[in-house]
C-alpha cells in the first residue's frame, strides 16, 4: 500500500510540474520585448527641450515651513511668456502659488483635467551639473524638475498652447492644474478642489505624474513598457509613545521605553500585522508581464494559481516594491527621547508612516498596529491619516483611451495597470473624478527614474514631442 501511495505521490508531483512548464513556455514574447521608441524630430525637440530649460533654472523647491510664494509668482511669469495663447484664452485662477487654467469647449461631455505639479524637492550634494542650471549636454537637459514634474508640465501646457495656436476647440472644458505643494502634500491641490467643487465641477477623466515608459520596469521583466497608475494607497503618520520613570543612565533599569520601543519595531518588521493579497489590478499587471518575463520568473508567474501563497511570503525579500502593492506598508521614520546624553527618558516615542492598501484600508490598519503596540506598554496617536483611492478600472472607458493613446503614439510597448506607492496630488479629488489615472508619457532611463529625488537628474529632449502629441491626442478624443 505505501509503495502505491507514493507512487501516486510522485506522478501528482510529475504532473504538476508538467502543467507548470506547459503554461510557462505556451506564454510567447510580446511586441513590447523588442519595442523601440522613435527619437522626435530633432528641430522640434531643441525648441521643447530650450523651453523646457527656462522653467527648470527657475528654482521652485517648496516646503512645509516656508509661507513666501514669491518664487512661484515669479515662475509663473515664465510661464506667461512661454505659453501666451493659454493666458490669453483660458480662464486663470491662483490658488496660493497653485493655477488652475480653463480652457472652454463645446459643452459636448465631461470634462477633463490635466496635472503636474510645479514645486520640487531640494537639490542637496554633488551634480555633474548645477540642478538649477537647466544645462543642455547633447540631447539631455540637467536638472531639479526634468522628471518630477516640470518636463510632463511642459508637455501638457505646449499641447494647449499648440491647439490654441491652430484655432482648435475641444468638445469639453479642459481644466489644467499645477499645485505649489506636491512635494509636502500641502494646500494647493485641496484648494484647487474645492474651488472645483463650489463651480459643481464633475471630471470624466484626470491624468496627473504617475507611472512613465521604462524598459524593465521590474528585474526580470525585458521589454519596453508603459506603467499607468490605478490605485493611490492612503497615507498617515501615526506616533508611538512609551513612558517611564526615567532616571540616571548609570543605574538602567529592565524595560525602558526605548528598550519597550526597540522590541516592538523589530517585532512589526518580522511580523507585521498586514494581510497580503493580490488584488485583480496585481493580478492584471503580472498578467500582461509575464510573457516577457525570464524563464524562472515566468514559470513562476504564469503559474499564481500554485505558486500565490510562496509569492505573499517570499516577496518582500525579493521586491520591497513589489511587496508594497500587495499590503499595507509601515516605516519608522523618527524618535526622540530624553535630551541629555546621560539621562534615561521618562519618555520615548518613534513616529512611522503607513501607506494604506484598499483591502485593508486605513482604520483597520490602524488599529491593527495600535493592538500590536499595546503589547508592549505603547500608546498609539494618530498624526494624520486619509484613505486609499478609488481604483480606475482598467477595462473601463477612460483607461481604454489612455492605453490606445499609447499604442498609437509608442508602437509596440506594452502597457500595463499598476498601484502606485507613493502619493500625488490626485489622491485630493476623488470626490469628484472617478477615473484618476496616473500616468507621464515620458520615455525614461533607468538613471533618470533613480534620479528623482536624487542626484543628477534630467531628461531627454527627444521625449518631449511625443509627450506633447499625447496630451493633444487625449484633448481631442474627450
Amino acid at each position: 500500500m505505501l509503495k502505491w501511495i507514493v507512487l501516486a505521490i510522485v506522478l501528482i508531483i510529475v504532473l504538476l510540474a508538467a502543467i507548470v512548464l506547459i503554461r510557462a513556455c505556451m506564454m510567447k514574447p510580446t511586441e513590447a520585448l523588442n519595442a523601440t521608441i522613435e527619437k522626435g524630430d530633432p528641430k522640434r525637440s531643441r525648441q521643447y527641450g530650450e523651453r523646457l530649460s527656462r522653467m527648470i533654472q527657475c528654482e521652485t523647491v517648496s516646503s512645509r515651513f516656508e509661507d513666501d510664494k514669491t518664487k512661484f509668482y515669479d515662475f509663473h511669469k515664465v510661464l506667461e511668456e512661454l505659453f501666451p495663447n493659454i493666458h490669453k484664452n483660458c480662464e486663470k485662477h491662483v490658488f496660493n502659488g497653485s493655477l488652475l487654467f480653463k480652457w472652454s469647449g463645446k459643452g459636448k461631455g465631461d470634462p477633463i483635467l490635466l496635472m503636474s505639479h510645479q514645486d520640487v524637492v531640494e537639490a542637496n550634494g554633488t551634480w555633474e551639473h548645477p540642478p538649477f542650471s537647466g544645462e543642455i549636454v547633447g540631447e539631455n537637459i540637467w536638472g531639479r524638475g526634468t522628471v518630477d514634474t516640470k518636463g510632463s508640465l511642459f508637455c501638457l501646457l505646449t499641447a494647449v498652447e499648440e491647439l490654441l495656436k491652430e484655432g482648435y476647440k475641444p468638445q469639453c472644458d479642459v481644466y489644467l492644474a499645477s499645485s505649489c505643494t506636491e512635494e509636502f502634500s500641502g494646500e494647493g491641490a485641496p484648494l484647487t478642489v474645492k474651488y472645483l467643487k463650489e463651480k459643481g465641477v464633475k471630471l470624466g477623466l484626470l491624468i496627473d505624474e504617475g507611472g512613465m515608459i521604462m524598459s524593465e520596469p521590474i528585474p526580470g521583466v525585458k521589454g519596453t513598457y508603459a506603467m499607468v497608475g490605478v490605485l493611490e494607497k492612503g497615507y498617515g503618520d501615526v506616533k508611538f509613545t512609551a513612558k517611564g520613570t526615567g532616571g540616571h543612565a548609570s543605574a538602567p533599569g529592565k524595560n525602558s521605553p526605548w528598550a519597550r520601543l526597540a522590541a516592538f519595531i523589530n517585532d512589526v518588521e518580522k511580523h507585521h500585522p498586514f494581510r497580503v493579497e493580490f488584488s485583480q489590478t496585481v493580478l492584471e499587471m503580472f498578467r500582461r508581464l509575464t510573457p516577457n518575463m525570464s524563464f524562472g520568473m515566468k514559470v513562476i508567474f504564469a503559474n499564481l494559481w500554485l505558486f500565490k501563497p510562496v509569492l505573499k511570503k517570499v516577496m518582500p525579500m525579493i521586491s520591497p516594491a513589489g511587496a508594497a502593492m500587495l499590503q499595507t506598508t509601515i516605516a519608522f521614520t523618527t524618535g526622540k527621547g530624553s535630551e541629555g546624553l546621560n539621562v534615561l527618558p521618562q519618555e520615548a516615542y518613534v513616529t512611522a508612516n503607513l501607506r494604506f492598501i484598499p483591502h485593508q484600508p486605513t482604520d483597520e490598519s490602524i488599529a491593527l498596529i495600535s493592538e500590536k503596540a499595546k503589547a508592549y506598554n505603547l500608546e498609539t496617536s494618530v498624526i494624520y491619516k486619509d484613505y486609499p483611492c478609488p481604483v480606475v478600472n482598467y477595462k473601463g472607458e477612460q483607461f481604454a483611451k489612455v492605453e490606445q493613446t499609447i499604442h498609437e503614439l509608442f508602437p509596440g510597448i506594452g502597457v500595463s495597470p499598476y498601484i502606485m506607492t507613493g502619493g500625488t496630488d490626485a489622491k485630493y479629488y476623488k470626490d469628484i473624478c472617478a477615473d484618476c489615472i496616473r500616468f507621464a508619457p515620458l520615455s525614461i532611463t533607468k538613471q533618470q527614474y533613480e534620479s528623482i529625488h536624487g542626484l543628477n537628474e534630467n531628461i531627454s529632449m527627444n521625449v518631449l514631442p511625443k509627450g506633447v502629441d499625447f496630451y493633444k491626442a487625449i484633448i481631442q478624443k474627450s
